[in-house]
């Protein structure tokens, strides 16, 4: 607060209308803002060299025994001028009470010292071409998007507030979303930038979020991107990664967690009692709940010497918020039993993105996490095994790590299996067979396994392992669902996939409405791997009305038809946003299939086809 002493000093001088000035040390002002030397009589101003004959100067009164100092004015439009020795202050500026309590960003606002900018000028980059992953590096191209209808492009973004459900889908959005774009035109490109980077967090990508706000200059953040912004640094545990835009632009937002926050980047700022009072003035208003300002304190006090003690008292906190989750995180503080379970797979993510997350945590976590997308099969193999190497956890806590080392190392084949479907039995949900894709493909093709080859297959093909998927097309039945696996997964196929065949797989599909076979239909059929007639004929024994339109299958149509790419990975997002499959319908699949394979993104239309089949 020194500054802002210093400042109100400066303020109160401007109040005062004379100053009585006393002789000492050198003066360091400028030769224009000195006083004029004392003088007993009027002195004539000597007459110039030049050509143009010199203007004397009116004499002026001698001075008294208290010289006055020269104020020029400062002029203001067609005000009156001041009288000589009067300083005009704005209208309603405020009093020195009132400036005394004042903190110092309001002193800085008030007096435009307030900066701007956080980066040299030379170093500030243009709102173009705003992303992560430029085309050469997987994205989709820069201007794919700019001459695409503003008000599509933005309706698309804003109705992305969720998961979508197919992992493969959720890879394929994030990668559109994270690519280096230009905006539409009509649409502002902060704004565009928001709008991405909001829908990559609704998705629970935080970390690639993180990532695309951070392309984007601080002066240039307005109240949607700094929002965008916010979920981002919180979803990671990077709360002090926020603090540049909070302390640039303190005033986009006014809610408690923001005020909490530029509380607490002011004390990891050196400004440990403003921090302080504002915390304790948040506590005594009200502006935030005691849990939330008690955790802010707690946080801001490490910053400090430490010595103020916060006891976090967790009795009447019914729920959980990505505030106080992330801060409990990242100061290691335990999290009730009952609000911890019931919090949601958004938080079981936010585990996996948190460093500070203990590690049996985020091991329980990468199961949703990997199911989702947001992590690879590479990925949960390196926290199994990390979990498998640490001294800190029981046998008990690594028995899943154990199996998964038996996956892979086991002496046969059958020991290996075994180890597999013990994981897939332990857990529910998609996310064991994404941990153990890899030792899915170590495992030799044999007709004794045949049997167990859907489940085999399901789980190399959740990481992309097609080539080695289609190894065990020489011992799966046809019509089962191994078959069914395969026909979707190839990359290329010489000839149409028979009636009779997907006939032999309904007859013997046990899933609920029989599910699997009307998305093995709509996947074929998007692929154009089964000849009209037969589509036809399929759609009306599963009761499958493939060829329905609505907006939105119009618009990924469109899309296909004109080859965008990028506008179809947005729209087949849009169409797959949900939290199980069964919220996603045949006819979805088949517009989605048809428009990526169109735009040759033939590869992740067979891989979501074939995960519809098996998650069905």
């Amino acid at each position: 607060m020194k500054r802002a002493h210093w400042l109100l000093a400066g303020a109160a001088l401007a109040l005062s209308s004379s100053l009585a000035l006393a002789g000492g040390p050198e003066d360091l002002l400028p030769p224009a803002f000195r006083d004029p030397p004392r003088q007993n009589a009027p002195t004539p101003t000597p007459a110039p060299t030049a050509a143009r004959p010199a203007t004397p100067v009116p004499p002026r009164p001698a001075a008294s025994s208290g010289s006055t100092p020269v104020v020029q004015a400062v002029p203001s439009g067609s005000e009156a001028p001041a009288a000589p020795g009067e300083f005009r202050l704005p209208p309603n500026f405020p009093s020195l009470e009132e400036l005394s309590e004042m903190e110092e960003d309001e002193v800085d606002e008030l007096l435009g010292l307030r900066p701007r900018f956080d980066i040299p000028a030379g170093a500030r980059r243009a709102v173009a071409e705003v992303g992560v992953i430029a085309q050469n590096e997987g994205g989709f191209p820069v201007g794919s998007l700019r001459g695409q209808p503003a008000g599509l492009v933005r309706a698309a973004l804003v109705a992305s507030r969720g998961p979508i459900v197919s992992r493969w889908g959720h890879i394929l959005m994030r990668r559109a979303l994270a690519s280096r774009l230009d905006a539409p035109q009509g649409l502002d490109p902060v704004e565009f930038a928001a709008l991405r980077a909001q829908a990559l967090d609704n998705m629970g990508e935080g970390a690639v979020a993180r990532a695309l706000v951070q392309d984007v200059d601080g002066s240039e953040y307005n109240s949607v991107l700094t929002n965008a912004a916010f979920d981002a640094y919180l979803g990671t545990g990077d709360i002090l990664g926020m603090c540049p835009v909070a302390r640039l632009h303190g005033q986009l937002r006014d809610d408690g967690e923001w005020e909490l926050l530029k509380a607490i980047c002011e004390a990891y700022s050196g400004e440990s009692r403003s921090a302080e009072r504002n915390l304790d003035r948040a506590l005594g208003t009200g502006l935030a709940e005691e849990i939330d300002v008690r955790l802010a304190q707690r946080y801001a006090g490490a910053a400090g010497d430490g010595g103020r003690a916060v006891n976090i008292e967790w009795d009447g906190v019914d729920e959980i918020t990505p505030w106080r989750f992330t801060l409990a995180r990242t100061l290691s503080e335990d999290l009730p039993e009952g609000l911890r379970d019931g919090a949601g797979a958004r938080y079981d993510i936010a585990d996996v993105l948190i460093p500070a997350t203990p590690l049996i945590d985020r091991v329980a976590a990468s199961n949703t996490a990997g199911a989702r997308g947001v992590l690879s099969s590479a990925a949960m193999v390196d926290l199994y095994a990390q979990l498998w190497a640490s001294d800190a956890y029981s046998g008990s806590d690594k028995r899943l790590a154990g199996l998964l080392r038996e996956a892979y190392v086991a002496t046969s084949a059958g020991d290996r299996l075994d180890a597999m479907q013990q994981l897939w039995d332990a857990q529910a949900g998609y996310g064991p067979q994404v941990l153990t894709a890899y030792a899915a493909a170590r495992l030799p093709v044999s007709e004794d396994m045949a049997d167990d080859a859907g489940p085999i297959i399901t789980s190399m093909l959740a990481a992309g392992l097609d080539r080695n998927a289609l190894r065990w097309g020489s011992v799966v039945p046809e019509g089962s669902l191994g078959w069914a696996l395969l026909v979707l997964a190839q990359p290329t196929r010489q000839n149409l996939v028979s009636e009779n065949a997907v006939d032999s797989f309904v007859d013997d599909d046990g899933s609920e409405d029989q599910r699997k076979s009307a998305f093995l239909v709509a996947g074929l059929a998007g692929l154009g791997r089964l000849g009209a007639n037969d589509v036809a004929s399929l759609s009306e024994r599963l009761g499958l009305n493939l060829a329905r339109s609505s907006p939105w299958s119009t618009k990924i149509d469109r899309a296909g038809e004109l080859g965008n790419a990028t506008l179809v990975a947005l729209l087949a997002g849009l169409g797959m946003q949900g939290t199980s499959w069964d919220q996603m319908t045949p006819r979805h699949l088949y517009h989605i299939v048809r428009a990526l394979n169109a735009v040759g993104l033939e590869a992740e239309a067979r891989m979501i086809a074939a995960e519809a089949v098996a998650r069905a």
